[in-house]
């Protein structure tokens, strides 16, 4: 039996404070200074784009054991999102300062932090191509495999996907319906399900 692979994130939760967010709270804002990035260790974070109109983009959902906010860190410069809880969520904030002693009581840190700001990069530039090449049915079903667990399930609402996928949630909603009524998802209370041909075509990483 294989063993489970270490979080590299762990020496975080042994060296600093765990704070508590409350659901729909701003963990950070758009173009303030990026002096710390953030742990999440449980709950469930939403990372978004404004526009000076007034319009949002979904950019990212943050699951437990992830890491966020760390690009704006890293290039000392303005944030260019917002973070925001979806749940009670308890996260950690690691300041330069405490980062360094980190990656001193533990140097694999600092790669583990390239590959990680690797993923970030390759995440965003994915999300380019689709909104420049794809169209809405290639772009939701791209997003479905993305997010799909070992299960196939993808626990998000209509809204969520709209906002990950840049469209609108009147056309997600025909899109899912027409995979529902093509019996490749199958929908449900709190999700949906990538019925078995759909999950097993979801690309690896």
């Amino acid at each position: 039996m294989a063993q489970r692979a270490e979080n590299p994130w762990k020496i975080f939760e042994e060296t600093q404070p765990i704070r508590l967010y409350a659901k729909n709270q701003t963990v950070y804002s758009q173009e303030e200074t990026a002096v710390q990035f953030y742990y999440l260790r449980r709950g469930s974070v939403k990372i978004t784009l404004s526009s000076p109109d007034g319009g949002e983009h979904t950019l990212r959902l943050v699951a437990p054991g992830e890491l966020f906010g760390e690009a704006s860190f890293f290039d000392g410069k303005m944030r260019v999102s917002s973070a925001r809880t979806l749940e009670k969520s308890e996260i950690i904030s690691i300041n330069r300062p405490a980062l360094l002693q980190c990656i001193a009581l533990r140097p694999q840190l600092a790669m583990d932090l390239m590959h990680s700001l690797a993923g970030t990069i390759r995440l965003l530039s994915a999300q380019v191509d689709a909104l420049a090449f794809l169209r809405a049915d290639e772009r939701v079903e791209r997003l479905l495999h993305g997010l799909a667990d070992e299960e196939g399930m993808v626990r998000l609402t209509h809204e969520e996907i709209a906002g990950l996928a840049g469209l609108s949630r009147v056309t997600v909603t025909r899109v899912l319906s027409r995979l529902a009524a093509q019996g490749r998802i199958e929908r449900g209370y709190g999700g949906l399900r990538l019925l078995r041909e759909q999950s097993a075509s979801k690309e690896p990483t």
